[in-house]
């Protein structure tokens, strides 16, 4: 029972970020978010572990999302990823002209990814931000592997022309 609890806390010190960052891009609103995190930890408390056993992760995930639309379905309306929203990503460079570079090009690539559809936003977030497989990716949108593969390749493809159009 104790490692069942010991399992619970570092998944959630774990993932609580993360899902938070994920239902709000979904949600535009933070404290809805917070909210959609918390109803999904709650059923993932009550699952038996041997049905969780080896992808926690991406059942959380996959429960947040659900959740996440629910939540927007009952508010009658789905929304856009909010315009200008950017997650802050630190990294600690030797160099500040180095890292300011590098700031510039994060800020860049993220308001290309606002930029992209909200279906493509989505999944390129998952893999690239969340570290998922197309496969996991596909189980938690219920999209087909290969739907998000032509997703991500369409948008990343669409990111790098509008990324080389901008440099001088």
């Amino acid at each position: 029972m104790q490692e069942a609890a010991g399992f619970l806390e570092r998944t959630f010190a774990e993932q609580q970020g993360p899902l938070t960052r994920y239902a709000t891009r979904l949600l535009g609103d933070a404290d809805r978010a917070r909210d959609v995190v918390q109803d999904t930890f709650m059923k993932f408390m009550v699952q038996p572990p041997e049905s969780i056993n080896g992808h926690a992760v991406e059942w959380l995930f996959t429960v947040c999302r659900h959740r996440a639309l629910d939540v927007m379905r009952k508010e009658g309306r789905m929304l856009r990823f909010e315009d200008g929203q950017v997650e802050r990503v630190t990294a600690h460079e030797p160099r500040p002209g180095r890292e300011l570079e590098q700031a510039e090009t994060q800020a860049a690539i993220l308001g290309l990814i606002d930029r992209l559809p909200p279906n493509q936003q989505e999944v390129v977030r998952l893999k690239f931000q969340h570290g998922f497989s197309y496969k996991e990716i596909s189980r938690i949108t219920e999209l087909t592997v290969t739907n998000v593969g032509f997703l991500i390749h369409a948008a990343v493809t669409r990111m790098r022309a509008e990324f080389a159009a901008r440099r001088p």
